[in-house]
């Protein structure tokens, strides 16, 4: 027993060192958690010091539709181009992977675009299900064409919609938001263009301040 206590010991140490290296691994490179004196939570800004939320497209061609939409992300911007068809789904997106975040602090998401003029919806999902299949909420907001705006999305225009289906509940619960993304659904044919430069949480005491 005396020759296997410094043993136990080292084995002891290792697994700490391994466990906590994974734990920085893990969550190295995820949405920052919000504190009660930020009056605003920036998810990201598209730079190389921002997290990289694994945005991935879902056009309505995964329903039989014909829009085309994509992204690419260069240093600060994310542009996000198409062309929509409303002969089928007739939207185009993209969606972060999952991130578990709080925004119960909140009172909204900000975002920096360069629009087109067409209008879009923000998307947020939580754990909320459906029949045991995820639903999301959306909010729309105008561009103007050819101007740079930061557009307030106040979380409580937030509605529920499954498959485009609004429903009646549940509510947004703002503690356990474990994506988001963007979407063109206008109801428009023809060619998108967006350039999405920040997007960020904002406090009601920021908000009114302005």
């Amino acid at each position: 027993m005396l020759t296997e206590k410094p043993v136990q010991r080292r084995c002891f140490k290792v697994y700490w060192s391994l466990a906590l290296a994974f734990v920085c691994l893990s969550f190295g490179n995820s949405i920052a958690q919000p504190s009660r004196d930020k009056a605003t939570l920036v998810i990201t800004d598209f730079t190389n010091a921002s997290p990289d939320l694994g945005w991935r497209v879902v056009n309505d061609n995964v329903m039989g539709g014909r829009s085309d939409g994509g992204f690419r992300i260069t240093d600060g911007e994310l542009y996000f181009t198409g062309r929509t068809n409303t002969r089928g789904g007739g939207f185009s997106s993209i969606r972060s992977a999952r991130h578990n975040v709080d925004l119960s602090l909140y009172a909204g998401i900000r975002v920096r675009v360069l629009g087109d003029g067409r209008r879009y919806t923000w998307r947020l999902t939580s754990d909320a299900r459906y029949y045991g299949r995820e639903l999301a909420y959306w909010a729309d907001f105008d561009t103007v064409a050819g101007e740079l705006r930061d557009v307030s999305i106040p979380f409580e225009r937030f509605v529920p919609r499954f498959r485009g289906s609004v429903l009646k509940g549940p509510a947004l619960d703002l503690s356990k938001i474990e994506g988001m993304g963007l979407m063109i659904y206008d109801n428009l044919d023809g060619p998108f263009s967006l350039k999405l430069q920040t997007i960020e949480a904002y406090s009601s005491t920021e908000q009114s301040a302005k």
